[in-house]
């Protein structure tokens, strides 16, 4: 399945200029062959808008979710995507998963969230493992700082996870989870793993960019720079298949061992 990664960090505060910016990426996409579009964390809105954040915050099924099962639809792939998704009072961190169809298949909760900005703006999730079925993979969907806990990423893996789409807003220093963790994390889960960044100085973040999608033998497909940029690569499920079959880490587990870990 040809996936493209939309590396952007849009316009902050602007919704419309946003959903203006995915229409423009997801026509590029679809002419490219892409059946999924993946944008960052907290696209819609923008990452480091302060109390902006609950007010643009909406429902997992409100206009913008609409908008962007019109583009989708219009333009013939799927789109995931970062946004606040307000839930009565409460404001999450979400991450959702809309068909070419224009159904919203999977909304995900982040739940580990990153440093006093996050814990003051939203509340974490309680759903580890979401997935839907696209083009013939289970697709898992994960954000940012979640990929970074190594039990999070084994939970998608021992669900059948074939690609797990994480948007991101990864900033410096933490470059090298870019670099060197995302391959490593595809490779000990055996899937892909999409990893979709925002880029530049936003507020008191500078985002890093270097967003990839890292095959099951831990070679990035592809992989973004420091800027704005739409990248593309396969998840072939017939590699993935052969890589498994010849990968033994999730058969030679003991988990009778690692009860102590948790």
């Amino acid at each position: 399945m040809r996936t493209a990664l939309l590396q952007s960090s849009g316009r902050p505060g602007s919704v419309g200029e946003n959903l203006k910016v995915l229409d423009a990426a997801a026509g590029r996409a679809a002419a490219a062959g892409a059946l999924l579009l993946a944008a960052p964390e907290m696209f819609l809105t923008g990452y480091a808008i302060g109390d902006d954040i609950g007010r643009l915050a909406e429902p997992a099924d409100g206009e913008s979710a609409d908008a962007i099962a019109d583009i989708a639809g219009r333009h013939g792939l799927a789109i995931a995507y970062g946004y606040p998704e307000r839930d009565g009072e409460t404001v999450f961190n979400s991450a959702q998963l809309i068909s070419a169809e224009g159904i919203r298949l999977a909304n995900y909760r982040k739940t580990h969230l990153f440093g006093c900005f996050e814990r003051d703006h939203f509340t974490p999730g309680e759903q580890p493992v979401v997935q839907a079925e696209l083009g013939g993979l289970a697709v898992g969907l994960m954000i940012c700082y979640d990929v970074e806990f190594p039990e999070n990423v084994r939970a998608h893996a021992l669900a059948g996870t074939d690609l797990l789409v994480v948007p991101t807003a990864q900033m410096h220093p933490f470059q090298f989870v870019a670099e060197s963790m995302i391959p490593v994390r595809a490779f000990e889960n055996q899937l892909y793993v999409a990893y979709v960044n925002r880029v530049g100085q936003e507020g008191e973040f500078d985002f890093v960019g270097l967003s990839a999608l890292a095959g099951p033998d831990g070679v990035a497909r592809a992989r973004a720079g420091r800027g704005e940029e739409l990248v593309f690569a396969d998840a072939d499920p017939a590699f993935l298949a052969a890589s498994r079959e010849a990968n033994p880490y999730l058969k030679d587990r003991r988990p009778g061992l690692y009860g102590s870990l948790v």
